[in-house]
């Protein structure tokens, strides 16, 4: 059991930190991924499909909710791991900035597929109505902008993360070392120096 808890928690904490950012990015990522809308189709007495669109199942929100957790506890997984190593912040932060920009690889994608599975948009009412607020499309790439934005910031946060522990490191090596344990030696008996 005790092999489980690393003795310096450092990298965990960072890692922790950056998921933040990486969860909120994954949530806008999958949600452009998975979403869709709930179609209702019927047979109008003119003979022709009548079709709605209403919001998307709770299924559909659970599951995306759940896969938008899979990429900030993998990133806590890696810190905790790298914890029982040495240089863990910086495998740490090389961790975040792998895993943010997977969230990027198939973006637009996601973006395009999303616009086609909303007809509507993604406020469900046609744009040529008052009532839309949104336009087909636009929610789509405010989205995926979002994502490019939170990715910039874990990759931002991570640089600072490895330039802080640098400076640490290399202020730690320059400080001078008190010799015998901050004790003076004055004729026979050591005293401590105040």
């Amino acid at each position: 059991m005790r092999r489980l808890i690393p003795d310096s928690k450092a990298s965990l904490g960072l890692a922790g930190f950056l998921a933040l950012p990486v969860f909120f990015a994954s949530l806008m990522a999958v949600t452009l991924a998975i979403e869709k809308a709930r179609v209702v189709e019927w047979t109008g007495h003119d003979g022709h499909i009548v079709r709605t669109w209403h919001t998307p199942t709770g299924a559909i929100e659970a599951k995306i909710w759940l896969l938008a957790l899979v990429p900030p506890l993998l990133l806590v997984l890696a810190g905790w791991i790298a914890a029982h190593f040495p240089y863990a912040i910086y495998v740490t932060c090389i961790a975040a900035v792998v895993d943010a920009l997977a969230l990027t690889v198939r973006l637009h994608r996601w973006q395009v597929h999303h616009t086609a599975r909303f007809a509507y948009g993604e406020d469900l009412i046609a744009d040529q109505t008052t009532s839309s607020s949104l336009a087909r499309g636009e929610w789509e790439h405010d989205a995926a902008h979002t994502v490019t934005s939170l990715v910039h910031y874990t990759i931002g946060l991570s640089i600072a993360a490895v330039a802080i522990a640098l400076f640490l490191k290399l202020r730690h090596g320059r400080r001078p070392v008190l010799r015998g344990g901050g004790l003076q030696q004055t004729g026979g008996a050591p005293t401590t120096s105040a």
